[in-house]
C-alpha cells in the first residue's frame, strides 16, 4: 500500500484531532503538522500565575470548559489523564435590580418576563418544525415577529446566547436555528429550556484540566507514533494543486517573519492538505489557487477582533456586575423549591452561596452590545473550593485574590468598552483574539457550502468555524476531515458516533453508515 503524505496546517483542536485519527494508520498515511505558534492547542491554551497570590500556578485561557456532551473532547482528555471536572454553573446577568437575573435564585427580571419565557418554548417549537426556512431568519427579527418585548431579547436572550456560544456583539444576527439547537438538539444543547426561568437552576457543566499540559502530552504522543509536528513554522501559500499533488511554500514563523530572507522559504510537495485554520487564514494560504467556490464559501465567514484582559481587579468587577447575593436582587419565592434556592444563595446550611462563574452586561447606550467576564477562581477547579490561604495557628485567615477574565467584543466598538477602568497594576495579561461571528449569512453560505469544497483539489477543511464555536466541534471536524481522507472512525460512544455522523453528512456530504459498509466490503474483497 502506498503511503499518502498529508500536511495539516494548524495544531489546534481540529488539527490535532485530524492528526491523531490519521496516525491510527501508519501504513496508509505519513502525517506532517505545521503550526506557526510555539505550542499546540490553538486558542485552547493556559497561562502561568503567581500561586502565592491566586492559589494556583496556572489557569486556562481562551477556552474555559464546556458541556457534558463534549464526548470526543473528553475521550482525548482521558487518554492522557486530564479528566474534566464537573461544576454547578452559576451565572450573573446584568447590573442593577432592573437588569439583573441569574439561574441561582429567583429575580425580579425573571418574574417580569414570565409570560415571554413561557412563550419562548412555543417559539423554539415553531423554529424546530419550520427549519430551514425560518431557522435562517436572524433571532432579532424572529423575536419581533413573535411580539416578544425588546427588553426580553436585550436583557435575557442575547446575553445568554452570547455567553455560551461566543457570538459576541453579533448575537442579534445569529440565525434562529442556532438558538433552537442550543436548547433542543441532543448533540448540541448546553442546557434544557426551563418554562419558568429560561435557564435551569445550577446545570452541570465541566471545567477543563491544564490545557497547555494536555496538548503537550498529546503532541509528544503523536510524535512518538510517527507524526511530524513543526512548531514556529507557517504554511505561507499554496503554489499549486494539480496532478494529484499539493505544492506549498513553508517558512519559519516569528513576529518578524516578514523580515526573514526569502531563502528561508521552502517549497514542499504533499498528496493531501488539511487546512485546520480559520476560514480567512485558509483563503490567505490558498491565495490565487483558491477556486471561485472556495472563495464564495470561505468568504462567508466573518471574524471580529476581541480583547481578553486577565486581571484581579475585584472592585472593577463589582462595579460592572452583581458579584454577591443581595436581598434587593431577589424576588419573593413562589414555591418551596425557590425558597431553597434563596437559602442556597445566602450560603445557609453550610453552602458556599452565590459565587458566579459567568457574567455579562449590556451597554445602556447600545443594549444589543455586551461585555462578558469569568470569575476563573470560582470556575476552574484547580483554584480549589475554599480559595483561602493556609494559616498558622493564631494567624488571621486571608483569602487568595480572585483572578478574572473580562472580554471586550469587536474592536470596532472600542468606544463602548470599560477596559480603561481596570487597574493597570491588577492586569495579568492582555490578549487579542480573532473570533467567528455567527451571523445568519454564515449559515446560508458557509455551513451548507462546506460539502461542496471539502475533498476537492486534494484539500479538506476543519475547525469549529465550519458550524459553531465549540471545542467539541473543532475535534469532530478534525476527525471528519481525516475520515474523508480514508481513516477510520473509532467508535467509543453511541451519542458521540451520532454527532460525528451528523457532522460528516453536513460538512462533507458523506453518509457515515454507507461509507463504513462500503469500506468494509472493499477490504473484504481484497
Amino acid at each position: 500500500m502506498v503511503q499518502k503524505h498529508v500536511v495539516i496546517a494548524g495544531a489546534g483542536a481540529a488539527g490535532m484531532s485530524c492528526a491523531a485519527t490519521l496516525a491510527q494508520h501508519p501504513d496508509k498515511f505519513k502525517v506532517t503538522v505545521v503550526e506557526k505558534a510555539s505550542v499546540t492547542g490553538g486558542q485552547a491554551t493556559s497561562i502561568p500565575l503567581d500561586q502565592t497570590k491566586f492559589g494556583a500556578d496556572w489557569m486556562n485561557n481562551g477556552v474555559q470548559g464546556g458541556s457534558t456532551i463534549f464526548k470526543h473532547t473528553f475521550n482525548f482528555f482521558r487518554k492522557y489523564g486530564h479528566d474534566p471536572q464537573e461544576v454547578q454553573l452559576q451565572i450573573s446577568f446584568g447590573k442593577g435590580e432592573d437588569r439583573f437575573w441569574t439561574n441561582v435564585f429567583p429575580s425580579t427580571l425573571v418574574s417580569q418576563f414570565s409570560s415571554d419565557i413561557k412563550k419562548f418554548g412555543t417559539f423554539l417549537k415553531v423554529i424546530k418544525y419550520t427549519m430551514p426556512v425560518l431557522g435562517l431568519v436572524p433571532i432579532r427579527l424572529m423575536l419581533k415577529a413573535f411580539l416578544f418585548s425588546s427588553d426580553f431579547g436585550d436583557k435575557m436572550v442575547y446575553p445568554l446566547i452570547a455567553l455560551f456560544l461566543g457570538t459576541g456583539n453579533q448575537t442579534a444576527n445569529v440565525p434562529s436555528a442556532i438558538v433552537e439547537r442550543l436548547f433542543q438538539d441532543p448533540n448540541m444543547k448546553l442546557w434544557d429550556y426551563d418554562p419558568d426561568t429560561l435557564l435551569p437552576n445550577l446545570p452541570t457543566m465541566v471545567t477543563f484540566d491544564n490545557l497547555h499540559d494536555f496538548y503537550e502530552d498529546w503532541r509528544k504522543d503523536l510524535v512518538s507514533n510517527g507524526v511530524e509536528i513543526r512548531l514556529n513554522t507557517e504554511v505561507a501559500e499554496v503554489v499549486s494543486r494539480s496532478n494529484g499533488k499539493v505544492d506549498l511554500k513553508i517558512r519559519p514563523f516569528s513576529d518578524s517573519v516578514l523580515s526573514k530572507p526569502q531563502e528561508s522559504m521552502k517549497t514542499e510537495t504533499f498528496d493531501e492538505m488539511a487546512l485546520c485554520v480559520l476560514a480567512d487564514d485558509a483563503l490567505r494560504i490558498l491565495g490565487e489557487s483558491a477556486t471561485a467556490r472556495e472563495r464564495f464559501v470561505l468568504g462567508g465567514a466573518r471574524f471580529y477582533d476581541d480583547l481578553t484582559v486577565t486581571h484581579s481587579d475585584s472592585e472593577y468587577l463589582a462595579q460592572q456586575y452583581e458579584t454577591t447575593f443581595s436581598p434587593s436582587l431577589c424576588a419573593e419565592p413562589q414555591s418551596e423549591a425557590q425558597q431553597k434556592r434563596v437559602s442556597f444563595a445566602r450560603g445557609e446550611d453550610g453552602g458556599k452561596g452565590f459565587r458566579p462563574m459567568y457574567y455579562t452586561k449590556s451597554y445602556e447606550s447600545a443594549p444589543k452590545k455586551i461585555e462578558m467576564s469569568f470569575d476563573c477562581s470560582n470556575y476552574q477547579h484547580q483554584f480549589g473550593n475554599a480559595n483561602t490561604r493556609d494559616c498558622s495557628p493564631g494567624e488571621q485567615r486571608q483569602e487568595y485574590e480572585h483572578v478574572y477574565q473580562t472580554i471586550f467584543l469587536d474592536k470596532r466598538q472600542e468606544r463602548l468598552w470599560t477596559s480603561g477602568q481596570i487597574s493597570k497594576d491588577k492586569i495579568v495579561q492582555e490578549k487579542w483574539w480573532h473570533q467567528l461571528g455567527h451571523r445568519w449569512q454564515h449559515y446560508l453560505k458557509v455551513v451548507p457550502g462546506m460539502m461542496f469544497i471539502n475533498g476537492r483539489n486534494n484539500t479538506v477543511f476543519a475547525g469549529s468555524w465550519t458550524l459553531v464555536n465549540m471545542h467539541e466541534l473543532a475535534c469532530v471536524s478534525g476527525i471528519a476531515a481525516a475520515y474523508s481522507l480514508g481513516a477510520d472512525y473509532l467508535r467509543f460512544d453511541d451519542f458521540a458516533e451520532r454527532f460525528f455522523a451528523k457532522y460528516l453528512g453536513l460538512s462533507h456530504g458523506m453518509l457515515y453508515t454507507r461509507e463504513e459498509n462500503r469500506r468494509k466490503r472493499k477490504e473484504k474483497d481484497k
